[in-house]
C-alpha cells in the first residue's frame, strides 16, 4: 500500500494534518541516512506465561478490535504470522508498508493524530533513533521481559527485538577454503584485494556493523579495517545483500559480507547456490547479530492491544514462525530454529547490547565517509 493511498483507507476517527505538513516531513526523511541478568528466572516465565493467556483471551474477547501497523518489513513475509494472529484472536491488522524514514517522517507529521499504533521495522539504529524522536512509547510486560533478552530490548520499554538476524562472511567454496577466513577484519587483509563485495554503507546493517567494531576495536582500528575493505574492492558497492551475493555466485568477486536470511531465500529459490556461509569473529567476540522488532507508537489508541500482538510475537508460536518463514533466529532463547538454520551450524553471537548500533550510528557514518567507503 502506498502512503499516498493510505488515509483512504483508514477508518480512524482522528483529524487529518494538512497534507503540506505531512510532505514536508517526508521530503525531510529522503535526506536522511537511515530510513542485570534475569532473577527468579522460573517464577517470572510462569507469571509471564498466564499473562500472555490473558492477553490472548482478552484480544479474543474485543470484538471489533483493530491495530494498525507502520511496517518496513516486507509484507510476504510478516504477513502470515499477522494472519495468524487475526486468526486466533479475531482482532485485525491493517498493514501500511513503505520504508522506515518516510514511515518515522509520518509518525512525525501526523503526531497524537496517527491512526498507527505499532511501528515494525528492521535494525536496532532504526528502533533507537524512533525512541529518540519521541514516537514510540514505553511499555512494561513480564511477557516480553521473560521471552525476550534485556540485550535486545530498550531498558526503557520503549522497543523489543522480535527476531534475530546475523550478518556475516559468505564465500565461494571454488576459490576459497573456510580455513582461510577468519573474522570481519581479516577482510581488509591486502591478501583479499580484489576479492571482496560489499554492499553500500548507506545501509543501516553496515552502519550497525561499523558500530559493533567500534565499541570492540576502538575507532582508530575500525577506521583502518574500513579503509583496508575499500582497497580491497573487487567492484563498485552493491544497493542489496541479495546482489552482492549472486555476484559472489557469477565469479564477479570470492568474499562478501550480507545478512544471513538473505543467503536462506536465494537457497529456497536456488538449492545449489554455489555461496557458502562461514560465522566471523567465533574466536573473539563473536558473530554480529541485529534484531527485527517493534514498539507502540506514543499516539496509538490502542495501545494494550499492540502490546499483546508484541507478546504474541515473542512467543514460541510466532518465533517459530520467524525461523521457518523468514529464515530469521528466534529472539527467544530454546525455540526450536528451522532444518535451514540448523544445517549451518551453531554459532558465538555477538553478546552487544544493540542499542549500542543506535548510540554509536553517527560516528559510524561519518567514520565510513572519511574512509571513502560509499
Amino acid at each position: 500500500m502506498s502512503l499516498t493511498a493510505i488515509s483512504a483507507n483508514f477508518t480512524s476517527t482522528k483529524l487529518t494534518l494538512p497534507v503540506v505538513v505531512f510532505g514536508t516531513m517526508l521530503g525531510l526523511a529522503g535526506c536522511s541516512n537511515s530510513s542485570t541478568t534475569e532473577e527468579n528466572v522460573e517464577a517470572e516465565t510462569s507469571a509471564a506465561a498466564t499473562e500472555q493467556q490473558a492477553a490472548n483471551d482478552g484480544a479474543t474477547n474485543a470484538d471489533g478490535q483493530t491495530i494498525t501497523i507502520y511496517s518496513s518489513r516486507n509484507e510476504q513475509l510478516i504477513k502470515p504470522l499477522l494472519d495468524r494472529y487475526t486468526e486466533e484472536t479475531g482482532v485485525k491488522i491493517e498493514l501500511v508498508t513503505d520504508k522506515t524514514g518516510p514511515l518515522m517522517a509520518r509518525l512525525q507529521a501526523e503526531g497524537q493524530n496517527t491512526p498507527a499504533d505499532m511501528l515494525l521495522t528492521v535494525d536496532a539504529g532504526n528502533l533507537w533513533q524512533a525512541a529518540q524522536q519521541g514516537l514510540l512509547q514505553p511499555v512494561a510486560s513480564s511477557v516480553l521481559e521473560a521471552n525476550v533478552p534485556a540485550k535486545y530490548r530498550d531498558p526503557k520499554g520503549q522497543w523489543t527485538g522480535l527476531s534475530l538476524r546475523a550478518r556475516t562472511i559468505f564465500y565461494d567454496p571454488s576459490k576459497v577454503s573456510a580455513d582461510d577466513l577468519s573474522t570481519y577484519a581479516d577482510l581488509a587483509d591486502p591478501k583479499w584485494k580484489g576479492k571482496l563485495c560489499l554492499r553500500t554503507s548507506k545501509k543501516v546493517y553496515n552502519q550497525s556493523l561499523v558500530a559493533s567494531m567500534m565499541e570492540h576495536l576502538g575507532e582508530e582500528k575500525t577506521e583502518e579495517v574500513i579503509r583496508g575493505w575499500v582497497d580491497n574492492l573487487a567492484t563498485d558497492v552493491f544497493s542489496d545483500d541479495t546482489s552482492m551475493l549472486e555476484a559472489i555466485a557469477a565469479g564477479q568477486c570470492e568474499v562478501g559480507i550480507a545478512n544471513s536470511y538473505y543467503y536462506g531465500r536465494l537457497l529456497d529459490e536456488k538449492p545449489n547456490f554455489p555461496v557458502k556461509i562461514f560465522w566471523a569473529n567465533q574466536g573473539s567476540t563473536g558473530t554480529h547479530v541485529n534484531i527485527s522488532g517493534a514498539g507502540v507508537v506514543a499516539g496509538s489508541d490502542n495501545p494494550d492491544g499492540t502490546l499483546k500482538l508484541m507478546e504474541w510475537l515473542s512467543s514460541d508460536e510466532a518465533q517459530g514462525l520467524y525461523a521457518s518463514s523468514d529464515k530469521e533466529f528466534p529472539v527467544k532463547e530454546g525455540v526450536d530454529e528451522s532444518e535451514m538454520l540448523r544445517a549451518w551450524g551453531q554459532f558465538k553471537k555477538d553478546d552487544i547490547n544493540v542499542q549500542k548500533f543506535g548510540e554509536l550510528q553517527t560516528q559510524a557514518i561519518q567514520m565510513m565517509d572519511k574512509a571513502g567507503y560509499k
